[in-house]
């Protein structure tokens, strides 16, 4: 049985944060998956609201794996780091009213999210490439090409010799 290597997170989150949580989803979808360096490229220029709040949870995230890297004698490299999870959920609604016409008052909600990100280290393999045995790999591909050509159904006629063939009978039948 091959023992399997934990990956360590590194996680901060932003409670109550006054955006609601589709604008935060979008500058999130954007560094989900992206190294730590360009995830923080992204946000420093990324033209939304909540970019500045999605850095400082990213940056805090980042302090968090330095913090808990020296702390507990892990050895985790910083440029090896990439966002594993960016999420942002949503939080409690605050309930406000509008005035309306004509006394009425308008009911809103503003939106509360919370954002979370987790940070993970590359795994050192990530970035080779597999090789593949040729002969094995062809010899499926041609099996599955000769099941199919059996398979294939009889080609069927055209419609224009269909109603020939039915005229025709017709006309014999008449």
């Amino acid at each position: 049985m091959a023992t399997q290597l934990e990956t360590r997170e590194f996680r901060a989150e932003a409670k109550f944060q006054r955006v609601s949580p589709q604008k935060a989803r979008l500058v999130l979808d954007l560094i989900r998956g992206r190294s730590i360096e360009e995830a923080l490229n992204i946000v420093a220029f990324a033209k939304k609201a909540v970019a500045p709040l999605v850095e400082k949870v990213l940056r805090s995230a980042l302090q968090n794996a330095n913090y808990l890297s020296q702390e507990q004698g892990l050895d985790v490299d910083v440029d090896n780091l990439y966002v594993r999870k960016a999420i942002a959920n949503e939080g409690p609604r605050m309930k406000r009213i509008r005035p309306a016409p004509m006394g009425r008052a308008y009911r809103y909600q503003r939106r509360l999210s919370h954002i979370s990100i987790a940070l993970a280290e590359r795994g050192a393999a990530a970035g080779l490439v597999e090789r593949v045995d040729e002969d094995a790999a062809a010899k499926p591909v041609k099996k599955l090409a000769k099941k199919a050509a059996a398979k294939k159904a009889p080609a069927k006629k055209s419609a224009a010799k269909k109603t020939a063939a039915k005229k025709a009978a017709k006309k014999s039948a008449k």
